[in-house]
C-alpha cells in the first residue's frame, strides 16, 4: 500500500513538473512572439524599464531618475510616442521617487546611495514631486480625451500615418505587425490609463497631505477612487485622514494585486 502511495505521489510530481515545463515553453514562445512584434524604435526603452524595480528596491534613486531620463529621450524623439501616454508614466514615476525621498528624508539607509538629495529640503522635494505628477496628469488627460472612446478602426485611422513614419526601412509585413501590436497596446491603455491617472491623483493627494493641505488631499483621494474603485492606497489614505480604520487586503488581493502602473 505504501509502495502504491509513493508511486502515485511520484506520478503526481512528474505530471506537475511536466506541466510546468510545458507552461514555461509556451510562455517563452508567446512572449518571444510579442517581443518580435514590438516597435523596434522603442525596444531599448522597454529593456531599460526592466531595471526600474531593481534600482528602486536598492534605493538607488539617482540611478532611477537617470534611467527615466534615458527612456524619455527615446520616446520624445518619436512624435507618436511623445504625444502618447508613455511620458505620463515616466513623470508619475519621477513623482513617486521625489515623494519617497521627501517622506523618508531622515532615513540614513535610504540615502546611502543618494547623498546629493541630503541638500534638498522636504518642501523642495515635495515641489519636485508636485511638478512631475501635474505633468503626468496633464499627459493622461490629454491622451484620454483623444483615445478614450475610440474604436479599434478609429485608433488605426488616428495613428497609422504618424506611427509608420520612420519605419520605411522595414518590410511592409513587419510594419503591419508593429502597427497591429501598437493598436492592441492602445486598446489596453484605454482602461489602464484611467488606473494610471488614479495613481497620479493618489500621489497628488499624498503630496498635499504632507503639505498639510488636508482638504485638497481628500479631494484628490476621492477623485482617485472614482477613477479606480480598487485603489486601496487612495482609500486607506482617505480613511486615515478621516480617522477611520484602514481596509486590509484579502488573501486573494495579496496574491493577485490589481494592476496600477
Amino acid at each position: 500500500m505504501g509502495f502504491l502511495k509513493n508511486k502515485n505521489v511520484r506520478v503526481i510530481i512528474l505530471v506537475m513538473v511536466t506541466l510546468v515545463i510545458i507552461s514555461t515553453v509556451v510562455s517563452q514562445k508567446y512572449y518571444r512572439k510579442i517581443n518580435q512584434s514590438n516597435d523596434p524604435r522603442v525596444v531599448k526603452a522597454l529593456e531599460l524599464y526592466k531595471d526600474y524595480n531593481r534600482y528602486v528596491q536598492k534605493n538607488n534613486f539617482l540611478q532611477v531618475l537617470s534611467l527615466l531620463d534615458s527612456i524619455e529621450n527615446i520616446y520624445t524623439t518619436l512624435p507618436h510616442y511623445a504625444h502618447s501616454f508613455e511620458p505620463g508614466v515616466l513623470d508619475n514615476n519621477r513623482s513617486a521617487v521625489y515623494l519617497t525621498l521627501a517622506i523618508h528624508k531622515d532615513s540614513i539607509q535610504l540615502f546611502h546611495k543618494n547623498q546629493i538629495f541630503k541638500t534638498f529640503t522636504k518642501d523642495s522635494l515635495l515641489n519636485l514631486a508636485f511638478n512631475a505628477v501635474e505633468k503626468s496628469i496633464t499627459c493622461y488627460m490629454n491622451w484620454l480625451n483623444t483615445f478614450q472612446d475610440l474604436s479599434e478602426i478609429e485608433i488605426r485611422n488616428t495613428i497609422e500615418f504618424e506611427f509608420l513614419e520612420g519605419l520605411e526601412k522595414y518590410a511592409d509585413e513587419d510594419q503591419g505587425k508593429y502597427l497591429e501590436k501598437r493598436i492592441k497596446d492602445l486598446i489596453a491603455a484605454q482602461s489602464e490609463t484611467k488606473r494610471r491617472l488614479s495613481v497620479s491623483y493618489t500621489n497628488l493627494g499624498i503630496i498635499y497631505r504632507h503639505k498639510k493641505n488636508y482638504k485638497q488631499a481628500i479631494t484628490y483621494y476621492e477623485r482617485a477612487i472614482e477613477l479606480w474603485d480598487q485603489n486601496l492606497s487612495a482609500e486607506n489614505n482617505l480613511k486615515k485622514l478621516l480617522g477611520k480604520p484602514e481596509k486590509k487586503r484579502s488573501f486573494i488581493q495579496k496574491l493577485f494585486p490589481p494592476k496600477k502602473n
